[in-house]
């Protein structure tokens, strides 16, 4: 069995994985609660945090899995990218739990457990497959042939989709996080009252797979001004569907883009975007026009977890004791 520990942004996270993609537990302390009042993330005060909970969760990872720390056979570990103190706090105990008995540890890329949680399960996906990660601080799109590794198609050239909902909630006076709070609000309005830029590929097919977000955001501050503060009450609703329409256009072309020039029939989500419920159903209906199957992980596997850390550990090389000690986090990985 695989312990994997993932602390890279504001969510405490232990999981318990079999070598074979079952989840036997899946523990999550969020923060969320924590860092509202500040309208988000915090990094000194979520690596406090993280310090606060890390064995907590572990524990409570290893009850509800049934196990020990004898019955386990690796240790994972998110190594980056994230907030760098956060990322030390998960991986210094993950190290210490490894080498107290001589356990391998597995270092992983957190954006490599968003292309590969849909591995889990008892119906995973299987490669190739063509991946949309969409999540507060990345966006990009990926094919995977190996699950060990993937190829990267297109990317964000600036904010990030889950950044944008974010942005814009902000801006829309909600709360923090931006994306459930703007994804709660649109469902009571319309997605066509406001024709929000979207960066679409051309009709042809020629334009490339990247993602642009800022002029979105842009646009819904102007848009907010032009109308004054009653005006802008009165439409929030609608404000926040066509500006949730706005971000997921985009992501769900370029998935069907990508779909179509890589000549695959499986695709799937990750990253917290993931859990929206506008690119859930846009997704799902756009990868059954192309006849493609599409695997929308679970909530809990969307957003940061665990569990998608030891996924892509079931495909990693593991480093042996004491190989490791030495390991460091890193903010960003290439």
């Amino acid at each position: 069995m695989i312990l994997a520990i993932e602390t890279s942004c504001d969510d405490t996270c232990a999981a318990v994985v079999t070598a074979d993609g079952e989840i036997r537990s899946n523990a999550i302390a969020s923060q969320g609660l924590l860092h509202e009042q500040y309208g988000g993330v915090v990094p000194e005060i979520a690596s406090r945090r993280h310090l606060e909970l890390i064995d907590a969760i572990t524990a409570d990872a290893l009850e509800g899995a049934g196990a020990g720390l004898d019955d386990i056979e690796t240790v994972a570990v998110t190594r980056g990218p994230g907030l760098i103190g956060a990322l030390l706090v998960g991986l210094s105990s993950a190290k210490a739990l490894a080498a107290a008995r001589g356990l391998p540890l597995v270092p992983v890329d957190h954006l490599h457990g968003h292309v590969v949680a849909a591995t889990l399960g008892k119906d995973p996906i299987e490669p190739p497959f063509v991946c949309l990660v969409a999540s507060g601080g990345h966006t990009f799109v990926a094919r995977v042939d190996e699950p060990s590794s993937y190829r990267l198609l297109g990317e964000t050239l600036d904010d990030a989709a889950g950044e944008a909902f974010d942005k814009g909630a902000r801006i829309l006076g909600l709360g923090y996080p931006g994306g459930p709070a703007i994804d709660r609000l649109a469902s009571e309005g319309d997605p066509e009252a406001f024709g929000f830029p979207r960066s679409l590929p051309a009709r042809d097919g020629g334009a490339g797979l990247d993602f642009s977000f800022s002029g979105l955001k842009t646009s819904l501050l102007y848009k907010v001004r032009d109308l004054g503060e009653e005006e802008t009450e009165r439409r929030r609703a609608d404000l926040a569907a066509s500006y949730q329409a706005a971000v997921v256009a985009p992501l769900v072309a370029r998935l069907a883009q990508a779909i179509e020039r890589e000549g695959v029939a499986n695709a799937t989500l990750g990253g917290g975007v993931a859990a929206n419920s506008a690119l859930r159903s846009a997704a799902e209906q756009a990868c059954h026009d192309l006849g493609v199957r599409l695997w929308i992980p679970p909530h809990a596997l969307c957003t940061d977890n665990a569990a998608m850390i030891a996924a892509a550990a079931r495909f990693s090389e593991p480093l042996a004791y004491p190989d490791y000690l030495d390991l460091d986090a890193a903010a960003r990985l290439a």
